[in-house]
């Protein structure tokens, strides 16, 4: 019969560290694939469309990732997307001068980012009216903000969204102009939503919420948090530094409407 051995201090200190290398072996191996895919990715858009040469590599890279690095799929994600931009924001971006009756509205904030570094932004959806709204304009300041975003958050590229649904009722329930945000933020922007906060939510939400749902990609449902007003300061803490929470939510900064956010 095998001799039981007893395990000792320097056994499981051996087995802990070489359990540590073997994951760092993974992950480096794992990085070197992604970039390799990137490189051909990279090369495979040039030939089907020689001006993306300027295409950054972040981009490519979320792209592929969006499509779990299929690189076949990932290129014609990217070609799709590419060709949509040619619509929707000819000279590479959308001018303010198309879109000032969304932007007086103030119903969108940039500021301050989480404890990840993710910047942090705030949509008052009460402010948001259909019946005075052009969904043409409305598709394009959804564009308007998050290429903003795109610019100010850094080596992350990502953002987290505190969607306030306070004084949310029937006159700001516009089906077609979120649904048509969504498709731009899965189908246009892969990989830059960190994370959702939902805020305030009153009961017709969840009418407006039934609708939607079915057209929400599941990679960003698992980024939805349903903030319970009780625990709101407590909640939204957990992730963003009372420097950096927005005052109306417990914290101590001020904040910016869109329109006012510098690009870097």
């Amino acid at each position: 019969m095998p001799k039981k051995t007893t395990p000792t201090a320097g056994n499981e200190l051996e087995a802990t560290q070489s359990l540590k290398s073997l994951c760092v072996f993974r992950m480096a191996g794992s990085q070197n694939d992604e970039a390799q895919k990137v490189g051909l990715l990279r090369l495979r858009l040039q030939e089907a469309y020689p001006q993306s040469r300027d295409i950054d590599e972040g981009t490519l890279t979320r792209f592929l990732r969006a499509r779990s690095h299929n690189v076949d799929k990932a290129l014609k994600f990217l070609l799709q997307h590419l060709k949509w931009g040619e619509t929707y924001k000819p000279p590479g971006y959308v001018q303010e001068s198309e879109i000032a009756n969304e932007l007086k509205k103030d119903k969108v904030f940039a500021q301050g980012a989480d404890k990840s570094g993710r910047i942090i932004v705030v949509i008052l959806v009460a402010r948001h009216f259909p019946s005075d709204r052009n969904l043409e304009e409305f598709k394009r300041f959804a564009i308007y903000v998050l290429d903003k975003l795109a610019s100010i958050s850094g080596d992350l590229d990502k953002f987290v969204l505190l969607a306030d649904m306070k004084g949310f009722s029937y006159r700001n329930m516009d089906v077609k102009g979120f649904i048509a945000c969504l498709e731009i933020l899965q189908d246009h922007y892969p990989e830059r939503l960190g994370k959702l906060f939902l805020l305030h939510c009153p009961s017709l939400f969840w009418i407006l919420w039934r609708i939607l749902y079915p057209f929400i990609d599941p990679n960003i449902r698992e980024k939805i948090v349903f903030v319970d007003d009780e625990l709101l300061k407590e909640t939204l803490l957990k992730d963003i530094d009372i420097t950096q929470l927005p005052i109306e939510y417990g914290g101590l900064m001020t904040m910016v409407p869109i329109r006012d956010v510098k690009a870097s």
